[in-house]
């Protein structure tokens, strides 16, 4: 039964850290289409096309942070298919929630910390390459995102003091231009460094089910796969997250975007040459922002910021809770079994998300509606509620009920006052002709 069950729960794997990878493509759209989206630059649906098309040859041409994902982080001698299976569920977990409530999160620290999340629970904090997971990891978290703000601060400047005396009419058509070859850039450097995080995840599946020896490079399978679903999500367009960083913190002009898109690039290329775990998502934000700042008169918005960097925070330890709580269950349960609960459950999980995010679609139609602070406010909010939706009906019956009864009474008092009025007017009317019989018997 063993060997019936093995290749079965290994394809398991490799279809949920496929899954990751369409998720990803989707969540992180938004990091290389949503300025060119926002300045109109490009028309919405043209945008997640040619992204989708970057992010899938972008996938071809780097392995580097695939080997540190694989390698670099958890020790791959006591990682088992069930840990990187619980892993998995738990950057997926993440992932869809932030994309629910339009927040641009990273999809690498989703990932990073869900696989860490498992190894701890079922091996202890022994099984987590710390060094590796520091410097590949929370470092760049931290130096990236003030890097490009920084990069694009810069860019930004420069860029408006030497065309400040050309026409704003010509400087538009000239930045769009450009901003289309600065997007098409960042959506390639996000597939050498997104896509290859998948890769790594099923390599690591690979060597804990021994199919492949520890020092085994990525097959080409695995590459062409991972490159694939990435593309598709790509092409969904996660409209959701693409709105936040498009409108949410700087109204941008083109030569914005375009700062911004190319700081992204430089910096997340770079960082794939070394083999760091970059996040696309904060060197996006990050940029986008530098963009804003760089700009005389221009508004950032730092509380839509405030929420990103708080959800930044807490990514990784939030993703590692739901990964190791995926993996206690598995382990409650035993056997291949387990996993499969844990399979069954990812998918219910991830069915009842986009069931609450219908509730309030965000479409290519829609996304490049203005950005009201109050009613965004109000929507984060909205999705809340409508995970308690039952018991605010409860509550709504009660207060309908209430209303009827309150309706009823001012109804009764209504009536009665009524009848008070119509007999003070006959009283009146009988007034005169009792007045008048009154006096002439005065008279007599």
């Amino acid at each position: 039964m063993v060997g019936v069950t093995e290749p079965l729960l290994l394809a398991v794997v490799v279809a949920t850290a496929l899954a990751f990878d369409f998720t990803n493509g989707f969540h992180d759209t938004g990091n290389a289409m949503a300025t060119s989206i926002a300045t109109r630059a490009l028309k919405p649906k043209q945008a997640v096309l040619l992204s989708a098309s970057l992010n899938l040859v972008g996938a071809f041409l780097s392995l580097t942070v695939a080997a540190t994902i694989a390698t670099g982080i958890v020790d791959s001698d006591i990682v088992t298919l069930e840990v990187v299976l619980a892993g998995l569920a738990g950057g997926i977990v993440w992932n869809l929630l932030t994309w629910l409530f339009g927040i641009p999160s990273s999809s690498s620290h989703a990932l990073v910390g869900g696989v860490v999340g498992a190894v701890i629970a079922a091996a202890g904090v022994s099984g987590v390459l710390w060094s590796g997971l520091t410097a590949k990891v929370l470092i760049p978290a931290l130096v990236a995102p003030v890097i490009a703000i920084l990069v694009a601060t810069v860019g930004t400047a420069l860029v408006g003091r030497i065309t400040q005396d050309v026409p704003d009419k010509d400087n538009d058509r000239m930045f769009r231009w450009g901003q289309i070859g600065s997007a098409s850039l960042v959506s390639l450097a996000h597939g050498t460094n997104d896509a290859q995080k998948s890769m790594g995840i099923i390599l690591l599946a690979l060597i804990a089910a021994g199919a492949v020896p520890a020092d085994s490079s990525v097959p080409f399978w695995v590459i062409l796969s991972c490159a694939l679903a990435m593309a598709l999500g790509t092409y969904t367009g996660g409209w959701r997250v693409i709105r936040t960083l498009g409108k949410g913190l700087v109204e941008l002009s083109s030569r914005q975007g375009m700062a911004a898109e190319t700081s992204s690039a430089a910096v997340i290329l770079l960082s794939s040459h070394f083999g760091y775990s970059l996040s696309t998502t904060h060197v996006a934000t990050g940029s986008i922002l530098g963009s804003g700042v760089g700009t005389k008169g221009a508004s950032v918005r730092w509380g839509v910021a405030g929420r990103m960097f708080a959800a930044w925070m807490i990514t990784v330890p939030s993703a590692a809770a739901v990964g190791a709580a995926f993996y206690g269950i598995d382990v409650l349960i035993g056997g291949t079994a387990g996993s499969f609960v844990v399979f069954g459950l990812l998918i219910a999980i991830s069915a009842v998300i986009y069931g609450w995010s219908r509730r309030q679609p965000v479409s290519s139609s829609n996304v490049n509606d203005d950005w009201d602070p109050a009613q965004q406010s109000e929507s984060y909010v909205a999705e809340s509620v409508t995970m308690h939706r039952p018991e605010i009906m409860r509550v709504k019956r009660k207060e309908l009920k209430r209303a009827k009864r309150r309706a009823k009474a001012a109804r009764g008092a209504e009536e009665a006052a009524r009848r008070r009025a119509a007999a003070r007017v006959a009283e009146l009317k009988d007034e005169p002709a009792v007045r008048r019989g009154s006096e002439r018997d005065g008279e007599r």
